[in-house]
């Protein structure tokens, strides 16, 4: 079964850059299915993607963290978009570059383009107040959403059901939306990643 399922996936290695959008008419509105990326800017969002796409500097992982506000396209074997939404919560960035975020992350949502949100956190720390404003967005588009709980290397295998607890009551997740301990370092965690993205695209078979 395993196996069916990889071979009805999308290739991963047939990813290519579309465009950055800074404005609607950047947005692509076909009606392949988005799955849409957000995280705070040092939360390994870039990482995570690198390492579910499978590879290494595919995503850029910028040394200024928050500097340009706008949305990455990635085409996924022409069948899906991968979209990464700008990074949130950089203290440095500038209260108009926070207003160019909020109305690019309002014209993204008001258009009801979303298939499936993947909101990556720390599971090393309890949400911040950035995140909890994200899964408000989340929440809100009425789509289905997964938390990555990325930097699962950084703590022990004790800490990991209580750290997972505390993420699930302060983003106030519903019961369905399931949070993933996960490493981009050491790959631990990819594989559900994958099935449950691909799962909610339709681009899987699961008997």
């Amino acid at each position: 079964m395993m196996e069916k399922q990889q071979q009805n996936r999308p290739n991963l290695h047939n990813a290519v850059f579309l465009r950055s959008a800074v404005k609607v008419a950047d947005f692509p509105m076909d009606d392949r299915p988005q799955i849409v990326f957000a995280g705070k800017s040092n939360v390994g969002k870039s990482s995570v993607i690198n390492k579910l796409l499978g590879r290494k500097n595919f995503a850029r992982v910028s040394a200024q963290p928050g500097k340009t506000v706008h949305i990455n396209y990635f085409d996924i074997d022409k069948q899906l978009y991968l979209v990464d939404l700008p990074g949130y919560g950089y203290a440095r960035v500038s209260k108009a570059e926070q207003q160019r975020w909020g109305m690019l992350m309002e014209e993204y949502f008001a258009l009801d383009l979303l298939t499936l949100g993947v909101q990556i956190v720390d599971i090393r720390h309890k949400p911040t107040r950035d995140d909890m404003t994200m899964a408000d967005w989340f929440r809100a588009s009425g789509k289905p959403w997964l938390v990555i709980a990325n930097k699962l290397d950084k703590i022990k295998k004790s800490q990991i059901e209580g750290n997972i607890a505390v993420i699930r009551e302060t983003l106030l997740l519903p019961e369905e939306v399931e949070v993933l301990p996960f490493s981009a370092e050491k790959g631990i965690g990819r594989e559900e990643a994958l099935t449950r993205i691909f799962d909610h695209t339709g681009k899987e078979d699961v008997e």
